[in-house]
């Protein structure tokens, strides 16, 4: 039987790991301010549904590849921080028309009669469920959260799947909670953002912030 140590274990580590600043969450903060909290709940879905289905995938044997396979560790850093470095200028350069929207001061007449603008058609999105999922597969932080979290709570023998059952569920209840405090602030400072100049600033330093994750990639 599981004892009430490893359910404390597993949730503390989790909650930890998932509300401590990482390119998802930085992401968040990024989409909280642009879309508000409804428009980014499948973006925080992919992030648990991908978590869930990478620490099943290493329970199953994926993660014991990067011990037999050094190397592959390194080409997980440079492919993730490539793509990471993407993100980082997306979120930079996006258009300012979507926080702008809600503001009448800021509607152009074109939108009144009913055209949109050029800059209109280059709105970004919000991130989608699957594409936050599979980003898990390419995010090191990701893969460090359940590498540790694998290595250092499941239990061997005919507890190894019990445990890893509920390794992958306190992940879930634990990780959910954590991102969302992140949207949350994100849609509070949205307030703030009543100019695209303020816009236009904070997208650039969520860029800014959204790169600097690298750190994490290379201390890893």
């Amino acid at each position: 039987m599981l004892n009430f140590s490893f359910f404390l274990g597993v949730a503390v580590f989790a909650f930890v790991m998932s509300v401590t600043p990482g390119p998802n969450n930085m992401m968040l903060l990024s989409s909280g301010a642009q879309f508000g909290f409804r428009r980014t709940l499948p973006h925080m879905l992919g992030i648990i549904l991908g978590m869930a289905s990478l620490l099943l995938a290493i329970l199953l044997g994926l993660g014991s590849l990067f011990i037999l396979y050094p190397p592959l560790y390194s080409v997980l850093k440079w492919v993730g921080g490539a793509y990471l470095l993407w993100l980082a200028w997306k979120i930079a350069n996006a258009p300012t028309d979507k926080m702008a929207e809600q503001k009448p001061s800021l509607v152009s007449p074109s939108q009144h009669s009913g055209l949109q603008p050029r800059s209109a058609d280059k709105q970004i999105m919000p991130m989608r469920w699957w594409q936050a999922s599979l980003f898990q597969y390419v995010n090191p932080k990701a893969w460090m959260m359940s590498i540790g979290c694998v290595s250092s709570f499941s239990l061997a023998g005919d507890l190894y799947v019990q445990s890893g059952f509920w390794i992958i569920i306190l992940f879930a209840c634990m990780g959910f909670p954590a991102i969302t405090i992140w949207v949350l602030a994100g849609e509070a400072i949205r307030r703030k953002l009543t100019s695209v100049k303020r816009q236009r600033l904070f997208n650039i330093v969520m860029g800014v912030l959204t790169a600097s994750t690298l750190l994490l990639i290379i201390k890893g």
